[in-house]
């Protein structure tokens, strides 16, 4: 098995855990480069280094309950690259909405690390 397919492997069974904190330290590169389908009034759409990961995931703890979470693949692409597929079920805390949202990442790993993330959806 590649680097690439542990590192994917590994990733898609964490998150199905709801594991998502420990597959970002244990997997993700510190220069990681993160990028959303669009920027957001409190962030850019492309941000870099493993602290920004580390803040969009406190930020999705801090302003969502998870109801669900469904997770699909990895979607191998070559020697380097892999998608997942993530369907999640919400109530954004703010507001109090619950909906659910549907996205497609794809990463890129070099040298047993993810160094790439790029999420793919239809932003609200």
């Amino acid at each position: 098995m590649s680097d690439t397919a542990a590192v994917a492997n590994e990733l898609v069974a964490l998150c199905r855990e709801g594991r998502n904190h420990e597959a970002v330290e244990k997997l993700y590169a510190d220069n990681i480069v993160t990028v959303e389908s669009a920027a957001s009034p409190d962030a850019p759409a492309e941000q870099h280094g493993i602290d920004a990961v580390r803040g969009k995931g406190q930020w999705w703890v801090e302003n969502n309950e998870v109801h669900s979470a469904v997770v699909n693949g990895p979607f191998m692409n070559g020697d380097n690259q892999f998608a997942v597929e993530f369907q999640y079920d919400t109530t954004f805390k703010p507001t109090g909405k619950r909906g659910t949202m549907r996205e497609m990442a794809l990463y890129t790993v070099e040298n047993g690390k993810i160094v790439h993330e790029h999420f793919f959806y239809n932003p609200n």
